[in-house]
């Protein structure tokens, strides 16, 4: 039987952000906090802030916000903001049931993400430690959501094993849990306990057995759906109610 081991209950009045970073700017940088990619390495137009106009607390759990809003920095200027929060080196994990609750934000140019990245580039940078997806939205495809695994020994080699999910009734907007379950042998992802895709892990060419913290963040614009943005769906709100980590 599966123990709860983690969790973050965002509903609840004495939940903090004591174990979470909160990201600033538009640049992907790198182990030592220098820029190296404009867009956070995906093409991403909005600049992330730690305003809370973009994340904030509620009675429905944790928001993060997307608001078409000027932010000038870096000799840029950026039409969008947003919020990216991790848990890099305050809490990471090596195998178990991972499950997030959340409501994402319809709109043509958002994309809402749940993810996984390596504590320690054991085997290289990105994607030689690897990437888990939990769960990536295209918020112009409402009944849509996806899972994958980013690896491979370079950018060159890279390799994306990527599932998709179809929702039977309802679509984004409405809570749902999002799963991922980790064990040595392979990785599976599931919609409010639906398993829809599974992938077996074998570790002469894939890197998942070291411990990967987690990312949550709500981009405008990007590469993953390479659209207008509909800023007439702006603000727009991704919630997430809570997080639980099981053993397996």
């Amino acid at each position: 039987m599966s123990n709860l081991i983690w969790e973050q209950a965002f509903t609840s009045h004495t939940t903090s952000l004591k174990e979470w970073n909160i990201r600033e700017g538009n640049d992907l940088l790198d182990n030592n906090n220098e820029p190296i990619v404009p867009g956070w390495g995906n093409g991403e137009l909005q600049y992330y802030t730690n305003s809370k106009r973009n994340l904030y607390f509620d009675e429905h759990g944790l928001n993060l916000c997307a608001q078409k809003e000027q932010v000038n920095a870096r000799g840029q200027t950026y039409h969008y903001t947003s919020a990216r929060i991790d848990t890099k080196h305050h809490f990471s994990f090596c195998y178990g049931k991972l499950v997030f609750r959340a409501k994402l934000p319809v709109g043509q140019g958002l994309w809402p993400a749940l993810w996984l990245m390596p504590q320690g580039d054991v085997y290289g940078t990105w994607p030689a430690s690897g990437e888990i997806d939990v769960m990536e939205a295209r918020g112009r495809i409402p009944t849509v959501v996806s899972g994958a695994l980013h690896y491979g020994k370079d950018i060159e080699h890279k390799d994306l094993a990527e599932y998709s999910y179809q929702f039977k009734q309802g679509d984004i907007s409405e809570f749902h849990d999002y799963g991922l379950e980790w064990t040595k042998d392979k990785i599976s992802w599931s919609v409010d306990g639906d398993c829809y895709a599974e992938r077996a892990l074998d570790f002469e060419y894939m890197p998942f057995d070291q411990p990967f913290y987690i990312v949550m963040n709500l981009a405008v614009g990007g590469w993953y759906d390479q659209v207008e943005v509909d800023e007439s769906k702006l603000p727009a709100v991704m919630t997430i109610s809570h997080i639980k980590l099981y053993n397996n």
